[in-house]
């Protein structure tokens, strides 16, 4: 049986990249030495902030985005076994768009650096 989740008011449901398990020249990374990755992919969305007037404010994130988030950011949860996060929309920090697939940026990397 498939469990359907369905996010309440701001929140959203995100399921994690999957993290490379070795590194550019061949090393494999253990599990305990892993950061979990923080970006990932909006599977559902709640319908939306309401503000004091009762006016519904629609989320800038849809299913199918892929976004980047906090380390801390979102509750951990199982479903079917499968691993999650529930955040709210103001916990992400960006929507990845575009068509080539680009690198994982590790939090130890400097973005804009030279080589």
């Amino acid at each position: 049986m498939t469990t359907k989740f369905t996010p309440l008011h701001d929140r959203i449901l995100v399921r994690r990249v999957e993290e490379a398990g070795t590194t550019r020249g061949g090393l494999i990374i253990p599990d305990s030495a892993k950061d979990k990755p923080q970006e990932g992919t909006v599977i559902s969305v709640g319908k939306g902030k309401t503000n004091d007037e009762g006016k519904l404010f629609p989320l800038a994130v849809k299913e199918g985005d892929s976004i980047l988030f906090g380390k801390y950011s979102g509750t951990e949860i199982k479903l079917d076994g499968d691993d999650f996060l529930i955040m709210k929309e103001e916990e992400v920090l960006g929507i990845v768009t575009g068509t080539a697939k680009k690198e994982s940026v590790s939090a130890r990397e400097t973005v804009g650096a030279r080589k």
